[in-house]
């Protein structure tokens, strides 16, 4: 008989808004402090203690518009943030400073979250949603300088990009694009080229969220449907549809695999958290914290597998934090 599902481990509650985005730093060395970052739709960043989980800092640099991505950037010292203010900004956050020290302006009026890719120490790119409607910027950070626009072909009518996904197979390789847009479609292009390999159509309705494993060559998707879809890329760089797996309500907001590949996180429109096994799609578990739509999942990246945590970020306000790493 399947487990009942946890309670969860702790609640944070402060951001007096709702919750759009997570970002784990846990991995550093003894005695570094486990952080958890959050964006919420007041335009508030807060850095949460996790021993203490109480906010250690807020940070306050999209002008009060709401924050939908944060990421970190080799170190819990340089975080990069991401609002409706149309800007991305770059933080220092070393010896107790709040400072931007550098912003991009996207000119993009959606929700698309940019993408991060480390390519060599203290280089990264970023692709981002750009000005036109159909096309994806791809920036070299810091310097700020354009690698290419990705541009659909002509007649090609795709919509806005709605969610993005830069990887690369090692650090020899060429950096590649996932890109899920607003017709349902999932395309891949090449960074280097500036050209879509593959384009797959996975939804009916807009892409809201996506993951991929670079190692088994399989990604996820979820839309507003009740489906999840499940797609691989294969030898000659062409995405085909695996399988699909229907889902009890509609609508899914973010779609996290966690870094071992071994199960999968979904937030839903239904307020609740699914975790599915990635190797089987197997429902594992549905955690029922939250009073309205989950906007957000993330999973903690301690290096010790036992202290590894699941943070889902609501528009109740609240960030439930889970421990379900299986016991062995």
């Amino acid at each position: 008989m399947a487990l009942p599902p946890p309670d969860p481990q702790f609640v944070l509650r402060g951001t007096s808004a709702s919750v759009h985005t997570l970002h784990f730093s846990c991995g550093g060395p003894e005695p570094d402090i486990p952080l958890l970052f959050s964006g919420s739709e007041n335009g508030f960043i807060h850095v949460w203690n996790l021993k203490t989980h109480r906010v250690d800092t807020a940070l306050d640099g999209h002008g009060r518009k709401s924050v939908y991505c944060v990421e970190t950037m080799g170190g819990k010292d340089r975080l990069l943030s991401q609002g409706r203010d149309q800007r991305i900004c770059l933080w220092d956050l070393a010896e107790g400073r709040t400072s931007v020290t550098d912003s991009v302006f996207t000119e993009h009026v959606g929700f698309c979250r940019c993408s991060l890719l480390k390519v060599a120490q203290g280089r990264w790119l970023m692709a981002m949603a750009a000005r036109s409607l159909e096309e994806v910027q791809i920036l070299e950070l810091p310097s700020k300088t354009s690698v290419c626009t990705l541009k659909p072909e002509v007649g090609a009518k795709l919509g806005m990009p709605m969610c993005l996904k830069l990887w690369q197979l090692n650090c020899d390789s060429q950096p590649v694009l996932l890109a899920g847009y607003e017709d349902g479609s999932v395309v891949l292009w090449n960074v280097s080229m500036g050209k879509a390999l593959s384009q797959l159509i996975c939804h009916q309705e807009p892409v809201m969220s996506l993951d991929f494993d670079v190692e088994k060559a399989k990604g996820i998707s979820g839309s507003s449907e009740k489906v999840l879809s499940i797609w691989s890329l294969n030898e000659q760089q062409n995405l085909q549809v695996y399988e699909t797996l229907e889902l009890v309500n509609a609508g899914i907001s973010d779609i996290t695999i966690r870094p071992d590949k071994k199960i999968l996180a979904t937030a839903g429109w239904d307020h609740r958290i699914r975790i599915f096994g990635w190797k089987k799609l197997k429902p594992l578990a549905v955690l029922d914290y939250h009073t309205a739509t989950a906007h957000c999942v993330s999973f903690s990246d301690h290096s010790n597998p036992r202290e590894r945590l699941l943070a889902a970020g609501s528009k109740d306000q609240r960030i439930s934090v889970w421990s379900i790493y299986a016991q062995t």
